[in-house]
């Protein structure tokens, strides 16, 4: 089935390493198409090993490796006299297992426009992640890679489809007016204009929009629908196998989007209605 959302579906939020790497993949492919000669977006990665801040918590997704094979023990009733085949026997039952678990690499990807004359990077588009949104080394990575892009004046678009997590955008949230602040947002800089940037706000009840992506100062900017990319993630993912829509998402939301969310879904039929019982005369 199809998403219910007009434009994006707030439930996905839950499964976002999936739908993250779905939407730079088909993001990458819907703009190949439209790419002028001489330009060819491809896919790249960022690594880094995230280590524990105290007082903060985030997911990790761990390697496991054995540093023991075995630590044989036996109990204090065991008596002096026990023969060797005894031990043995005891040691074959009752064996430890040390296990360390050591933190994997994380890998996040992003889209790089990349001009084949000169292999020059001429715009990066970045989906943003759940770690790019919480102090780590995630977040210090990416503020890093960003600061060296704006540096370099090189076009970044960047797409921040998480309402969990801080504003890590390459302008201050106080630029907007709270009037024009919303739950997503797709911020673009231009490495011609410096010292502007486009911002795309994005309601739970609009579509998503299609972003106008700049590339060299001599080519016209290359559309790419974020809607048709979502809708794509969520149907080749299967997402409606997995998401239960009787309950509400997470993190939640406030209380007039969580009323529009109760009607749509009612209206779509993936919630019963709820109610209300009568009054007592």
């Amino acid at each position: 089935m199809s998403n219910p959302f007009p434009g994006m579906n707030p439930y996905l939020e839950r499964y976002w390493r999936d739908v993250h790497a779905r939407l730079i993949v088909y993001a990458c492919d819907a703009l190949q198409e439209r790419l002028p000669p001489g330009l060819i977006a491809r896919i790249e990665e960022r690594v880094y090993v995230d280590i524990p801040r105290e007082g903060i918590s985030r997911v990790i997704y761990p390697d496991i490796r054995v540093k023991e094979i075995y630590q044989p023990f036996t109990s204090s009733g065991g008596t002096a006299t026990a023969t060797a085949t005894a031990l043995e026997e005891a040691v074959a039952t009752a064996t430890r297992i040390i296990v360390e678990l050591e933190e994997e690499p994380i890998t996040e990807t992003y889209i790089e426009v990349v001009d084949l004359a000169g292999g020059q990077v001429v715009t990066v588009i970045e989906v943003l992640s759940i770690s790019n949104k919480v102090p780590g080394a995630g977040q210090d990575a990416y503020r890093q890679k960003q600061k060296g892009l704006l540096e370099a004046r090189i076009n970044l678009v960047e797409i921040d489809l998480l309402r969990s997590g801080e504003w890590v955008l390459s302008m201050p949230e106080s630029s907007l007016a709270p009037s024009q602040r919303a739950p997503y947002v797709v911020c673009v800089f231009r490495g011609i204009r410096p010292r502007q940037r486009e911002v795309y706000p994005i309601y739970l009840n609009q579509p998503l929009p299609t972003v106008d992506i700049p590339l060299r100062p001599s080519d016209a900017d290359v559309p790419l629908n974020l809607q048709e990319v979502l809708n794509r993630c969520y149907e080749a993912g299967r997402y409606d196998t997995l998401i239960d829509y009787s309950y509400d998402p997470e993190p939640p939301l406030d209380p007039e989007s969580a009323k529009w969310l109760n009607h749509l879904l009612v209206e779509k039929g993936r919630r019963k209605a709820q109610v209300t019982p009568p009054t007592p005369a």
